[in-house]
C-alpha cells in the first residue's frame, strides 16, 4: 500500500480520543434495578382521549401501563442504562397508543428533520412487536425526537426488511429534560390473530448514539442466544380489537415528457436541437384486499415502476459479471425478505416493465407465503457461464410466476419451498424449483441447506445473442446462442455455522451445475464448486477505547465440474468498533486464480477502511485497497498493480439540510511500472432540504468519468404517508464533453452538451375503505 496514504487514518485515530464527546453520566446506583428477562405488561383500555402532538398531558395517558427497568444491550451487556426511560402503553377501539419519555441532556440529543426511514443515525425510540407471539417475525415501529418515522419488518431467519412501510401517526418533542415521542398505531395497519384477547410478544427499544451506538431494551437480551425475538417480553390484556381494512385503493396519475438531442446532421439541416416528444399521461390503479386478518391480495394495473432516483453507478470496467442493483420499487420491496434465499433464485428487477402485476401474501403465525404474478412488456435475460455472464436486454414479453412458502418452528429454524417460472411469448421459458431449511440446535449451532433445480428452454432467435459468437458450455454440449435448446440444471448449498457471543465460525459448500439458470433470479456464474470456511472471535473489552475487537480469517477453494482448480484464497482480517462510533478494519488476501486458461499466481493485496459517526453534523468513511489484481478486460489476462479508493461524507449544517458526497476511483497498470490498463472515477452528490416532515427538495448530481456522462436530477416531493405521495422532477444527462486543448494564452473550458432530458410528475393517494 501507499505508505503516505496510510498516514491519514493513522492521524485520525491518534486524535480520536481527544475528539470524543463527554460520556453520559451514569445514574446513581439503585438497589432495585436489575435486568428483567421476558417482562410482562398488562395493558388497559384508555379512559380518555389522546391527541398525538408530542405532549403527554392528555387524560387518556392517566391510567396507561408503564414499562421501565430497561437494560443496556450495547456496549454494556445487561447493565443499567445511563439515562432513565419510561414507556406508556394504552389502546382504544382503533389504535395502540405508545408514549416514550427519555430523560437526557437536551444539548446532546441527535435529531434530524428528514424523510421517513432516514432516522437511523439519530436518537430514536420504538417498539418491536410480535403480534403472533411465535418469535418468527415482528414489526419494528419507531420515531426520532422530532417525530420522524422509521419502520422495518424483522424476521428471525432472514433478518430485517428495511423496505417495509406502515401507516401510523407520530409526533416528538425535545424538552428541557430530554425528549418524548407519542405514537398511535392503527390496528388496521397490523396483522394479528382473530381472537378476543391478544397476547403479544414485545420489547421497547431505544437507540442513544453518543460515544458509542448505545442501545437499550425493556426485555433484557442475552448475547449468547441466537433467537433474539424469543427473548421479548409480553403485552397482555388487549381486548376486542380487529385487524386490517378490507379494501385499500391506490390510484395514481403519471405524466412525463422526454427529449433527446438530434444527430449532428439533423441539427445542421435546420431542425430544432432537441427531438421533443409529446407529453404522456397515464392512470394506474393499485388495490389491496384483506381476505383474512393474515392473508391479503394485491394487484396493480398499468403501474409506473420507474425510479425517482437513479442507481448509484458502480465501476465495472474490470468485471466480467453483471452487477447487482437493489430493488427500489415498493410493490416488489414489500415481502422481499420471504424470497431472499442463499441461492439468488428471485431477483424482481427481472420483471422490468409490467403491464399488470399481482401479489398474494399470507402471515399466519409460523406459516407464511407469497405469490407474485406479472405480465412484463420488456423482459431481460441473464445468462450465467463459468467465467462471465451476459445479459439480453429485451427478449420480448413474458409472464412470470413466483411462489414462496415457509414454516418457522422452534427458535430461528424453518423449512421453505420456492418455485419460479417465466414464459416468453415469442418462445422460450425458464423455471426454478426447490426447498431450503435452517435448523438451530444447542442454542448456538445452525445447519443450512438449499437445493434448487432448473429447466431452461431457449428462444429460437440467435440474433439476441450475436455478441456471444460460437461460444459453448457444459463441455461443448450446448451453445451459448439462443437456438431453442432445452436442458435441466442443479444447484445446492450446505452449511454449518456457530454464532455466539464470542466464537463464530461458518463452513459452507455450494455447487452450481453448468446448465443451472434462474430465469427470475440473479445467478451470474455456474459450473462452479466452492468450499469456504470462516472463523472469528468477538471480544468486548470493558472500560476500553474499543467497544468490539473482532479478528477473523476466511479460506476457500473453487473447482469447476471438470475438477480443474479455478480459485483459492486465504484472507486474515481485523475489524474494530472504537469509541466515537468509529469503525476501523482491514485485511490481506493471498490468492491464486485460473482465468481464461491463464494461471495467475501471487495475487496479493491489502485493504483498510474507516467509517465514523463521531460528530452529529459530520460523518465520513473511506476504503482503500492496493496490490495485485487480475486484469480481466485485456485480450490475455495478466496480473497487474492497482488500487481502489472510495470516500463518502455527509454534512448536516442544519437540522433540515443534509449534504452527502462520494467518490470512487480505480486504476490498474501492467506489472513493474508498465502501461496503464485503465483508470477513472465516479463522483456522486446528494443534497436534501426538508421544509417540513412531508415536503422536501432533493438534488442528485453524478459524474462518471468512464462513460464521460453527467446526470442531474432535482426532485420535489410531498409525502403524506408512505403511500400517499406527490412528486415532480427532472432528469438531465450530459455527454460529449468536447476537447480540452491548450494554447499559449488560455485553456478552453470543458464543453457540456445536454443529450437527454425528461420532465415527470406523479400523484398517488391511498384510500382505505
Amino acid at each position: 500500500m501507499n505508505r503516505s496514504f496510510l498516514l491519514v487514518p493513522c492521524l485520525f485515530l491518534a486524535i480520536l480520543p481527544a475528539l470524543l464527546p463527554a460520556q453520559t453520566k451514569p445514574l446513581q446506583s439503585d438497589s432495585t434495578w436489575h435486568p428483567v428477562d421476558q417482562p410482562t405488561l398488562e395493558v388497559r383500555r384508555t379512559a380518555g382521549s389522546i391527541v398525538i402532538d408530542g405532549d403527554l398531558d392528555d387524560p387518556g395517558w392517566r391510567d396507561a401501563a408503564v414499562a421501565k427497568n430497561f437494560s443496556e444491550t450495547f456496549p454494556g451487556d445487561r447493565t443499567r442504562p445511563p439515562v432513565d426511560i419510561r414507556v406508556f402503553v394504552t389502546y382504544d377501539d382503533d389504535n395502540l397508543y405508545l408514549a416514550f419519555r427519555i430523560f437526557d441532556d437536551p444539548a446532546s440529543i441527535r435529531a434530524s428533520l428528514r424523510d421517513r426511514d432516514q432516522i437511523w443515525q439519530d436518537d430514536y425510540a420504538g417498539i418491536i412487536l410480535d403480534t403472533y407471539g411465535d418469535a418468527s417475525w415482528a414489526y419494528f415501529i419507531a420515531a426520532n425526537p422530532l417525530g420522524v418515522q422509521g419502520d422495518t419488518r424483522i424476521s428471525s431467519s432472514s433478518g430485517e426488511d428495511m423496505s417495509f412501510d406502515l401507516v401510523f401517526e407520530s409526533e416528538g418533542k425535545i424538552t428541557d429534560r430530554g425528549y418524548q415521542v407519542e405514537m398511535a398505531v392503527p390496528f388496521r395497519s397490523l396483522r394479528f390473530p382473530e381472537q378476543d384477547v391478544q397476547n403479544w410478544r414485545a420489547t421497547f427499544w431505544i437507540t442513544h448514539p453518543r460515544q458509542s451506538l448505545n442501545t437499550y431494551s425493556w426485555a433484557a437480551i442475552n448475547r449468547d442466544e441466537q433467537c433474539w425475538l424469543c427473548q421479548n417480553g409480553f403485552l397482555r390484556g388487549i381486548r376486542g380489537v380487529r385487524s386490517g381494512e378490507k379494501l385499500e385503493l391506490l390510484p395514481a396519475f403519471v405524466a412525463s415528457q422526454s427529449s433527446r438531442l438530434r444527430d449532428a446532421g439533423d441539427r445542421n439541416s435546420g431542425l430544432a436541437p432537441f427531438d421533443l416528444r409529446s407529453m404522456r399521461g397515464e392512470l394506474s390503479l393499485g388495490l389491496r384486499y384483506a381476505l383474512t386478518n393474515s392473508i391479503f391480495a394485491e394487484a396493480t394495473l398499468n403501474p409506473d415502476f420507474s425510479q425517482v432516483e437513479s442507481d448509484a453507478t458502480r465501476i465495472d470496467v474490470n468485471t466480467t459479471f453483471a452487477l447487482f442493483y437493489p430493488e427500489r420499487r415498493p410493490f416488489f420491496q414489500e415481502g422481499s425478505n420471504f424470497y431472499d434465499t442463499w441461492i439468488s433464485a428471485v431477483y424482481t428487477r427481472t420483471i422490468n416493465d409490467p403491464l399488470v402485476a399481482t401479489k398474494l401474501i399470507g402471515n399466519a403465525g409460523a406459516n407464511s407465503f407469497i405469490y407474485i404474478g406479472a405480465w412484463d412488456e420488456h423482459s431481460p435475460v441473464l445468462l450465467p457461464f463459468e467465467e462471465r455472464s451476459a445479459v439480453v436486454q429485451d427478449a420480448g414479453r413474458s409472464f412470470s410466476n413466483i411462489f414462496r412458502s415457509r414454516y418457522d418452528f422452534g427458535e430461528s429454524s424453518f423449512v421453505g419451498l420456492l418455485v419460479t417460472d417465466r414464459r416468453l411469448t415469442d418462445g422460450g421459458s425458464g423455471s426454478a424449483f426447490g426447498a431450503d431449511a435452517m435448523l438451530l440446535f444447542l442454542d448456538n449451532f445452525r445447519v443450512k441447506i438449499q437445493v434448487m433445480g432448473s429447466h431452461t428452454t431457449e428462444p429460437d432467435d440467435s440474433s439476441m445473442t450475436a455478441s456471444l459468437g460460437d461460444m459453448k458450455f457444459d463441455g461443448g454440449a450446448h451453445t451459448a446462442a439462443f437456438d431453442g435448446e432445452s436442458y435441466y440444471g442443479l444447484a445446492y448449498i450446505l452449511g454449518f455455522e456457530r454464532q455466539s457471543r464470542t466464537w463464530n465460525f461458518d463452513v459452507t459448500y455450494r455447487e452450481s451445475g453448468p446448465t443451472f439458470r434462474a430465469a427470475n433470479g440473479f445467478v451470474t456464474q455456474n459450473n462452479r464448486r466452492q468450499l469456504s470456511m470462516s472463523q472469528s472471535l468477538t471480544l468486548y473489552p470493558e472500560d476500553s477505547f474499543f467497544d468490539v475487537i473482532r479478528p477473523g480469517i476466511d479460506v476457500g477453494r473453487v473447482w469447476n465440474f471438470d475438477g480443474v482448480r479455478k480459485d483459492e484464497w486465504i484472507v486474515p482480517n481485523l475489524n474494530l468498533n472504537l469509541k466515537g462510533q468509529t469503525y476501523v478494519g482491514g485485511g490481506y488476501i493471498f490468492s491464486n486464480e485460473l482465468f481464461r486458461n491463464v494461471q495467475l499466481r501471487g495475487i496479493r493485496r491489502g485493504w483498510i477502511y474507516v467509517n465514523s459517526n463521531l460528530f452529529e453534523r459530520f460523518r465520513f468513511g473511506f476504503n482503500y485497497t492496493a496490490g495485485r489484481f487480475v486484469a480481466r478486460s485485456v485480450q490475455t489476462p495478466l496480473l497487474g498493480s492497482g488500487k481502489e479508493f472510495s470516500f463518502w461524507t455527509e454534512l448536516k449544517p442544519t437540522t433540515q439540510l443534509i449534504i452527502s458526497a462520494g467518490v470512487s476511483y480505480s486504476d490498474l497498470y501492467e506489472p513493474d511500472g508498465g502501461n496503464e490498463i485503465f483508470s477513472g472515477y465516479i463522483l456522486r452528490s446528494r443534497i436534501n432540504y426538508q421544509f417540513t416532515r412531508e415536503l422536501f427538495l432533493r438534488l442528485v448530481v453524478q459524474y462518471n468519468q468512464f462513460g464521460r456522462g453527467l446526470d442531474i436530477e432535482p426532485l420535489l416531493t410531498y409525502k403524506l404517508n408512505p403511500f400517499s405521495i406527490f412528486y415532480i422532477g427532472v432528469t438531465s444527462r450530459y455527454g460529449d464533453f468536447g476537447s480540452f486543448y491548450k494554447s499559449s494564452l488560455r485553456e478552453s473550458p470543458i464543453i457540456l452538451t445536454q443529450r437527454q432530458r425528461q420532465y415527470f410528475l406523479k400523484f398517488q393517494y391511498l384510500f382505505q375503505v
